[in-house]
Order: structure tokens, then sequence, then C-alpha cells
């Protein structure tokens, strides 16, 4: 082959190689998107829970993607599959960031405005999946006074496990919606001072929430405690 045929060959590979670039979209940053329109960033120390009994302050992670299988043995796997450091004990701050994989993460303090927590409108305004994911959720509660045979009692759209003090108390498995009241623990023990209650929840598609709160032994909402910022 001549020098000059040479040249051309190898003028049109680049050609080609530029014309490819050129054609290779940019990635593009998600377009922001409006707050999520049930939620509210809790700014204050502590708040008490609605007149019905419900915990309405969480500190709630970013999502984690997962097979989003909802049977109690695929559940049970997940909850036991450590994402982050110190996930069933680490007590975070409004901010605090943690990775999962490859992925960061970030803790968020919010309030609801409703007796549940939507976890669709907090991860779609974040432009996080809502489908396939595990979503990490923690809250201290401060109790008064030493409180005797009080039940958690929860609802969640889809799966969830949940632990008081450290200890799992209460799950709720397969696809399902948020009902009030859909699972009642046994009766456990709120210690005086801070406590620390902690879920997973586990979406596979659609609408995700869950709402919580605790139930004296004739079953009425337990009153005089109060929900505060965690770490503080």
């Amino acid at each position: 082959m001549t020098a000059t045929r040479l040249l051309l060959v190898a003028l049109t590979a680049t050609i080609g190689v530029t014309a490819a670039r050129a054609q290779t979209p940019a990635p593009q940053t998600p377009t922001p998107r409006p707050a999520a329109s049930s939620l509210v960033h809790a700014a204050t120390p502590s708040k008490p829970p609605s007149a019905e009994g419900f915990l309405q302050r969480w500190l709630l992670l970013e999502p984690i993607r997962v097979a989003g299988q909802l049977t109690d043995s695929a559940v049970q796997g997940l909850v036991k599959t450590s994402y982050f450091p110190d996930q069933l004990t680490v007590i975070p701050r409004d901010g605090d960031k943690v990775t999962a994989g490859d992925t960061p993460l970030t803790w968020h303090a919010v309030d609801t405005l409703g007796y549940n927590v939507n976890l669709f409108h907090f991860a779609y305004a974040l432009n996080k999946p809502t489908s396939n994911v595990l979503f990490w959720i923690v809250t201290i509660v401060d109790a008064p006074r030493d409180l005797s045979d009080v039940r958690l009692a929860i609802g969640s759209n889809a799966a969830s496990v949940w632990w008081v003090n450290g200890q799992e108390v209460i799950s709720l498995y397969n696809d399902r919606q948020t009902v009030i009241d859909d699972g009642v623990s046994k009766r456990i023990q709120l210690k005086k001072g801070p406590n620390v209650i902690r879920a997973a929840i586990v979406n596979a598609g659609g609408a995700t929430d869950f709402c919580a709160r605790f139930l004296d032994e004739e079953n009425r909402p337990i009153k005089g405690i109060t929900v505060s910022l965690a770490g503080r």
C-alpha cells in the first residue's frame, strides 16, 4: 500500500471516530424536581406525636437499589445484608452521608404532614429510584418515665422490619398497602429517656409509605412522649 493510500485510511478512521463521539450524548444532570408535597424539613429539636399517636418525625436514608422481592425469607435476607457500616446501630444526623456499594447516600430529617410518611414522594423529589428499593429509617422517642406493656403498631407499603432499642419487634411481608396498625408487636418496654426506633422498608414497585405509633395496654395511643432529631 502506498504512503498516500495509508494516509487516506488513517484520515478516514480518525473522521469515523470523531463522528461517533459527536453522536454520543453527553451525560445530563437530572432536572430538579419540586420538594415532596407531604414532607417538610425537620427544624425544631423535638416534636410530639399526632393526636392519634403517629410518629411524624423521621430520619430517612435515600433508597438503596435491591431485588425488591417481598417474601419473609427475601426481606430478612435483605435487612441482614451489610450495605453500610453500623447500619443496625447508627444514630444519624440530618445530612450525614454513607456509601452503599458505589452509591453515596444522604440521611434526611423530615416531618410528615400526615399520619404516614410517603417514601415515594421522598425519593421522587430527590430524583432517586422508587421501585426495587430498600429504605432505612430511624427516629428517637423520648419517654418521660419507664413505660411498660407498650406495643409498636405499624403499617407499611410494602414489606418492613422494625427494631426498638436494637431488638427486632415486628415485621410485615409480601406486597401490601399501608393499613393503620396492620402489625402490632408483643408488649415491650420504653425506657425513661431516648428510645431508638429503626426500620427497613422494602418496595418492589409503585407507591410506598409507612406509619407507626405506640399503643398502651388498652390499645390507646401513648401520650406524653416526644420525637426528637436523632443525634441531638
